[in-house]
This record gives structure tokens, C-alpha cells and sequence, in this order.
């Protein structure tokens, strides 16, 4: 049970910072008078303190509380302080937020040792110890605001004299703990994925865990903080908490050790019944209507509402999770994630995802202990009711159909639609699916990620296009893992390599063999006995490659438009062969270059989480260029295989291929939409296509069809404008 404490009254609103833990030359003001160091307060006069008790005021020693040059006594009323207290200029107006309108002062509350700026209107606080509260906030109806010696404010640090077993960790894509963080304010998500990662390189971790000590003091005493222009009212317990500006809290249950990042540009809004502890929110937040986050980091601009449960997490940037729960997780940014009964547990997930309702992607009663996990890349979709099992991976934009997968899953063929089939007992893959039947989701997600990263500073770069580096090295791999199932799968009985076995799987999907009533199996897919079937190996096989080309001279159009020769292009990648690249967070970085990144933290030549985020935004500046590289050195590549190599001569037909691939991406948009148009079963419940079209919209007035098309016109003048000049 809790231990109940007597001390002298004449003690409450001192000894904030025990005397064993102040530092020398310092006294329990020092801190407080760092984080607020305004020093145009003054004592009361002899009748501003009659009037104060006039108005129902009552103070332990009048002499501690300060005032500053614009003050009236009237504006003070009803109210206890303990304790040094500081109240800044009070004008004779009132605050205004939406409906609520409040006079400036401080009215009917009790205050422990705590400063305020100017303007402020506090209105019926029950009690409010060791704040210090910026200009113009608004506080009303709240039970209780404390601030406690040791607070850290969701940091995962430690304050002088406290055990280790206090530090906050966020047990993060793994149940066991032993992929565990420290948590930090500023910290993002591409910090979580390099700690989580690497774990047995000892040296590595260690300089995480040193950084992050170091990024903060082990000095007691900050004081909560309340920043400019803050509205909150109607709210239970706030408890160890530092606010930004402009933050807008109502009707929440309990803000505890909690930093709130919030700007006059990015305001953060808590809502009703919130119940938050130990996490760090960011800039652009809105989090509603019941939620319960403990143990977690929720990036900027990002969404948690009705009842969603985040527990051991980090959702990354413009991320939004509704009604559902999610454990034990490390989230890139762009997750979406809506539905009640929808559940995420022990997952590291790329980004750009989509859970739908009923979606079990992990679980915790599926091994012999909770120590399962799964990995997913950029674009992956759980569709209705699909249960996962720990452990699984999936390549990028992995769609999966409703179903109960009993199996792990290792699914390394990108683009793919990944389905149960339980009456034939067997798994089945249609690689490049979202290519042949869902051009238009899969073009206007990207669209859509993109306009919806609100971000005011984008210092770091997001990939959001389907074709990148690490999108486009999975193809080349999938065209492999393709062309050995396919010779696998018909030439049994030869004996090859698996390296003789590719190339004889290349040979027959380069004559377009004929596979309509051939079984493909791929092995390695599904830890079960069952077979794993590939279907429209061919159309898969030969869309990876066009899209890899069209990739490819994307970026030669890119570079030629900007002046440089088709000789000088070619004599640049000379000896180069295309590279390795890492997620990390959502940024996409060479591997090369994030290894010797390591080596550098190890080193100690990067020593701060600063120089880390440093590295980020240079390697963000440099990530266009970098790209266009490996976009022309698999260009380079994936002529080789088709016994052609870059040449002038070639650049007409490269050319004009790409635009009929653009033209085919079009056309495909269109179809995937008109389809909606077409279906009987989706027109049976509209009176008429004129009721339809009212409810929709018509197909003709797609704002996004209309854009791809106008954009394609564009691409048609650079490719007329291109083959001008050969």
C-alpha cells in the first residue's frame, strides 16, 4: 500500500529537490529559474496583500509571492499558494477560446511553487504544484496538476539516486523486451529501427543507450512546463508533463510523464477520456475520444482516436490509428489503421500500410513463448480477417485476401496477392497483382501519402513512389525467384545449380512459354508441407521487367533534360553495379553508405543524436541523385539481360517505350476505376446511372483520372522533345 506522509504545513511548497541531490552552488530554485528566467517580478505591497485577503486569498508567507508591473488585486480570488510563487503581468481582459470565455487572473485554486506569464486565465484548479505556465494559457476545471523531483516527461532516462528498474523502455517489435529502446523526445522513427536492429553488435547498442543518456541530465528538479497560448480545461490529472504552445487538452482522464510537442503552426489537440502515460506525442497531433497510450511514441501529424489502444509502440509521421489495438510495434510512417476489432502485435512495418477490420497480425498464443515477430515492407495490406502467425515477412505492397494463414509466411515476391486457397490445401501468389488489377490504388496511394505528409519541415526525405530502390532491387529478385520456380517447376528431372536453374527459368519466360496449364510451385514460401502456387508467373515475370526499365528511363529522361550528354551519363556509371538500399524509417539509404553510418556511431565521429539526424537530412539531399543512379544502373542492368546495352541508337526505342508503358499505366487507371461503373452488382442500388453518378461521381470527372491524363499529355511533349535531339 501506498505510505501516507504528515510534514509541518509550513513545509508544502519547499524541499522540491531533496538536499542530497542538489549540486553544489545551487539551491531547488536553480533549475526553475534556468527553465523561466523572467526577473521582473516584485513583492506585494502591504495593501495589495489586504486586498488579496480581502478577496478570500490565503498564502503561507505572503513575502514568496511576486507579482509583476500590471496588477490588480481583484483578479486574484479565492485562492491558496504555498511556496515560491510568480505571476506574471494580469491586464484587464479575458481569454476567449471558441465558446468559453474566462476572465484573466487566478480564481479559486490552490498553487504550490509555481510561475506564470502574463494574461493567464486559471479558473478552479484543485491543485497545481511546481508548473511554470507560459503567457496567455488557459486552465480551467482541473483536478489535478502536480510535478514530481524526478520527472523526465516520457524520456527514457534516469534522475540522480534512481535504480535502473525506473527507466521508461519501449519494448518495441518483440514481446520479449529484447529489442527494447530508450525513449526521447525528437526521436524518430528511423532512431527506433537502427537501435531495434543490430542486436548483437554490443559496441552499436551501448552508443545508443550513451547518446540518449547524454542528450539529457541526470540533474532533479525541472519543473512541468505549459507552453504559450494553451488551452485546458475539464481534465482530471496532468502529472510530469512538458506542453508546447498552443496545445488544445479537454476532458482528458490522465497526461502523465508525458512531453506534448505542439506550435503555432502545428498545434497538438487532446481529447475526451485520453488516458496517456509515459510517451513523447509530436508536433500536429489529434488524439480523441477515449484512447489509452502507455509506453509509446506517436510522430508528428499523426492520428490516434475512439478507444485506439497503443501499448509498447512508435507510430511514425501522418500515421492514423482508430478503435483498434496495437502492441509491441515499430510503425514507419503513413499507417492506416481504422477498425475496431483489428489487432497489431510484435510487427516492424514499413509504412504506407492499410490494416482492415478483423486483421490479426500477430499474436501472442501462436509459439511456445511471446517471442514471435513480423516483418512487412513499404505498401503491405492485411485485408478482412486475416490472421498471421509469428514469424512471417513480406516483400513491399503485399496484399493479403481474408483468411487464416496457420503457417509462417516468407514472402519475398513483391506487388503480390498472397491468398489461402483451403480447398485445393495450398498457398497461392500472384506476383505483380496490384500492376495487372489495381493500377489505380496503387498509383493514387502515392498520390495520396504525399499530400498528406503535412509535415512543415521535410528535412527528411519519405519515399512514397511505388518505383525506388528498394522496390525495384525486390523485382529483380522476384524475376529470379520467378525464373528458378519456373525451371524448378518444369524441368525436374534435369539436374541444375541454382544459378543454372535461373537461367534456364530466364530462357523460357523470354519465349513467352506457354504456363496456362503448367503448375508452378515456389518453395521457401510457407513453413508447411503444402505447396506453394505461383500463378501469372508470365505476365509477373515480364511486368517486373517493364516496370524496372520504365524505372530506369524515368530517370535517363531526368538527367538528359537537365543538359547532360547520353556519353557522359554512360561514362559516369562506368565499373558501378546497382547497390543494396535500407528503410530506415521511411527514408531510403544505400547500404554502403549505412554501414560506414555505423562505423561512424561506433567511432564515436558521430557522437550525438543531433549529428545522427544530421546525417539524415544530408543523406535527404543527396537521396534524389542518389536514386536516378541505381534508377540508370538497372536500367543498365536489365538491358544486359536482354542483350542490349544503352547507346544512342537505342534511346528512340528505350523512348518511345517508356511511353507506351505510361500510356498502358493510364489506361489501366481507367479500367481498374471503370470497373465500379460496369459491375450490375454495384449499380443494383442506385435507382439509375443519374443516381449513381450523384453519389459517386461520374467516371468522366475523376479528378485523379483526369490528372494521370493531363500528366501523360506532359510526358508525350518530353518524349517528342527528347527524340528531337537523337
Amino acid at each position: 500500500m501506498s505510505v501516507l506522509k504528515k510534514r509541518p504545513l509550513e513545509h508544502l511548497g519547499y524541499d522540491f529537490i531533496p538536499n542530497e541531490f542538489l549540486q553544489e552552488g545551487q539551491d531547488e530554485y536553480s533549475l526553475r529559474f534556468q527553465q523561466n528566467p523572467r526577473n521582473d517580478y516584485r513583492d506585494l505591497t502591504t495593501n495589495e496583500v489586504q486586498e488579496l485577503i480581502a478577496n478570500g486569498n490565503w498564502s503561507s508567507d505572503w513575502s514568496k509571492v511576486k507579482v509583476s508591473a500590471i496588477f490588480d488585486p481583484k483578479q486574484i480570488q479565492g485562492c491558496k499558494f504555498y511556496g515560491l510563487v510568480r505571476i506574471g503581468n494580469l491586464s484587464p481582459s479575458y481569454l476567449e477560446y471558441r465558446n468559453l470565455q474566462l476572465p484573466i487572473g487566478l480564481y479559486h485554486s490552490t498553487i504550490i511553487s509555481s510561475d506564470f506569464g502574463d494574461d493567464v486565465a486559471v479558473h478552479h484548479i484543485g491543485y497545481l504544484s511546481y508548473f511554470i505556465v507560459g503567457n496567455e494559457v488557459l486552465l480551467s476545471q482541473i483536478k489535478e496538476m502536480e510535478t514530481g523531483s524526478t520527472a523526465k516527461f516520457g524520456n527514457g532516462i534516469l534522475r540522480d539516486g534512481e535504480e535502473s528498474g525506473k527507466r521508461i523502455q519501449l519494448e518495441l517489435c518483440n514481446e520479449n523486451g529484447a529489442r527494447s529502446v530508450y525513449p526521447f523526445d525528437g526521436m524518430q522513427a528511423a532512431d527506433v529501427y537502427l537501435w531495434t536492429r543490430n542486436r548483437q553488435d554490443r559496441a552499436l547498442q551501448h552508443r545508443f543507450e550513451e547518446l540518449t543518456d547524454q542528450k539529457f541530465g541526470t540533474q532533479r528538479g525541472y519543473y512541468s512546463q505549459i507552453g504559450d497560448r494553451c488551452v485546458i480545461k475539464n481534465t482530471f490529472t496532468i502529472k510530469n508533463v512538458k506542453i508546447g504552445t498552443d496545445a488544445y487538452i479537454k476532458g482528458v482522464n490522465k497526461l502523465k510523464n508525458v512531453t506534448v510537442n505542439s506550435s503555432q503552426e502545428s498545434y497538438t489537440q487532446i481529447g475526451e477520456g485520453c488516458e496517456l502515460v509515459n510517451g513523447i506525442i509530436g508536433y500536429g497531433c489529434r488524439i480523441f475520444y477515449g484512447v489509452k497510450a502507455v509506453r509509446f511514441i506517436l510522430a508528428s501529424y499523426s492520428q490516434l482516436k475512439y478507444g485506439a489502444r497503443l501499448i509498447n509502440s512508435y507510430l511514425g509521421d501522418n500515421s492514423t490509428i482508430s478503435c483498434c489495438e496495437v502492441l509491441n510495434s515499430l510503425i514507419f510512417p503513413a499507417h492506416e489503421q481504422h477498425h475496431n476489432n483489428s489487432f497489431l502485435c510484435a510487427a516492424l512495418v514499413m509504412g504506407q500500410s492499410n490494416m482492415a477490420a478483423g486483421a490479426t497480425v500477430g499474436s501472442n498464443h501462436n509459439s511456445r513463448a511471446a517471442d514471435g515477430e513480423i516483418i512487412a515492407g513499404r505498401g503491405f495490406w492485411p485485408g478482412l480477417c486475416v490472421s498471421l502467425k509469428h514469424n512471417s515477412r513480406f516483400a513491399s505492397y503485399c496484399l493479403i485476401v481474408k483468411g487464416d494463414f496457420l503457417h509462417e509466411l516468407d514472402i519475398q515476391l513483391p506487388f503480390t496477392l498472397v491468398s489461402n486457397d483451403v480447398q485445393h490445401d495450398r498457398l497461392v501468389l500472384i506476383p505483380g497483382y496490384w500492376f495487372m488489377y489495381n493500377m489505380y490504388a496503387l498509383v493514387r496511394n502515392a498520390n495520396k501519402y504525399e499530400a498528406r505528409d503535412n509535415r512543415h519541415f521535410k528535412n527528411q526525405y519519405f519515399e512514397y513512389d511505388m518505383l525506388a530502390p528498394d522496390t525495384v532491387n525486390e523485382m529483380f529478385s522476384g524475376m529470379e525467384t520467378l525464373a528458378f520456380a519456373v525451371s524448378e517447376s518444369l524441368q525436374q528431372e534435369e539436374d541444375k545449380t541454382r544459378e543454372e536453374r535461373i537461367v534456364a527459368g530466364r530462357a523460357l519466360l523470354a519465349n513467352n512459354i506457354d504456363l496456362k496449364d503448367k503448375t508452378i510451385v515456389l518453395s521457401g514460401a510457407e513453413n508447411s508441407r503444402r505447396p506453394t502456387v505461383i500463378q501469372k508467373v508470365g505476365e509477373a515475370y515480364h511486368l517486373y521487367r517493364s516496370f524496372i526499365k520504365y524505372y530506369g528511363v524515368l530517370h535517363l529522361m531526368d538527367a538528359l533534360e537537365e543538359g547532360r550528354s547520353l556519353d557522359n551519363i554512360i561514362e559516369s556509371l562506368a565499373g558501378e553495379q546497382r547497390t543494396n538500399w535500407e528503410n530506415i524509417g521511411g527514408q531510403l539509404i544505400e547500404s554502403t553508405a549505412f554501414q560506414i553510418f555505423l562505423d561512424d556511431i561506433k567511432s564515436k565521429k558521430i557522437d550525438s543524436w543531433d549529428d545522427i539526424h544530421e546525417f539524415y537530412h544530408e543523406r535527404s539531399k543527396d537521396y534524389p541523385l542518389d536514386k536516378r543512379k541505381h534508377a540508370l544502373l538497372s536500367l543498365i542492368e536489365i538491358l544486359t539481360l536482354e542483350g542490349m546495352e544503352i547507346s544512342r541508337d537505342k534511346i528512340v526505342s528505350l523512348l518511345d517505350q517508356a511511353l507506351g508503358h505510361r500510356i498502358w499505366i493510364g489506361e489501366q487507371i481507367y479500367k481498374s476505376r471503370a470497373k465500379d461503373y460496369k459491375n450490375p452488382f454495384k449499380n443494383m442500388v442506385y435507382a439509375n446511372d443519374e443516381e449513381r453518378d450523384i453519389v459517386v461521381g461520374k467516371l468522366t470527372e475523376n479528378s485523379f483520372i483526369n490528372q494521370q491524363q493531363k500528366e501523360l499529355e506532359i510526358f508525350k511533349i518530353r518524349v517528342a522533345n527528347l527524340k528531337g535531339q537523337f
